[in-house]
């Protein structure tokens, strides 16, 4: 059962804190969770010749079901990522409904100037934290063969390959992947 009350969010330092990365709650409908959605929407037309089409109620992402969480460093908004409640839907594999709350990994994203410094690997770790407070035991997200940095950090993070689902289940490119948070080191 989701913790009706969760945690608060933690607003510190991820890992080291030496470049003052931090997540800061936001509505996935506000203006600036907007404007990041989008630069992830546009990178997704160059990547995939299209934009991300599944169905997204922006009350999902909001506490105790879900987050949209903006990244920062110094007050300047470096990329975001957001959790929901994820939804098994009729078609997907025994092994995507796992037991215990699952939530779903969303639009984890840093902005092109703000790569290669670490803050993908970090934004996760700190939504796996935040996930765990929501009371979620196990993460599943989707990505794609035209993102191989992603799926590369996925499966470094102790991400596992698991049957496609939801709305790309069937979608050649799509690929699916799960952790389970009660026994991954926090």
């Amino acid at each position: 059962m989701l913790d009706p009350t969760p945690a608060a969010l933690p607003l510190r330092p991820a890992d080291d804190g030496e470049d003052g990365l931090t997540l800061v709650e936001a509505r996935y409908d506000s203006e600036l969770a907007r404007e990041l959605v989008a630069e992830v929407q546009a990178e997704y037309v160059v990547r995939y010749g299209g934009q991300d089409d599944s169905p997204v109620d922006p009350e999902e992402f909001t506490p105790p079901r879900g987050s949209f969480l903006l990244a920062t460093v110094d007050g300047v908004v470096v990329g975001s990522v957001a959790l929901r409640a994820h939804a098994v839907t009729a078609g997907d594999d025994d092994a995507v409904a796992a037991e215990g709350p699952t939530a779903e990994l969303k639009r984890l994203y840093v902005r092109a100037d703000h790569r290669r410094r670490g803050y993908a690997r970090r934004v996760l770790r700190l939504a796996e934290e935040r996930a765990r407070a929501l009371g979620y035991r196990r993460l599943v997200l989707e990505t794609g063969l035209e993102q191989p940095e992603a799926m590369a950090l996925y499966r470094a993070e102790g991400y596992a390959p698991i049957p496609s689902y939801g709305y790309y289940r069937d979608a050649p490119k799509s690929r699916s992947f799960a952790k389970d948070l009660a026994t991954a080191p926090v």
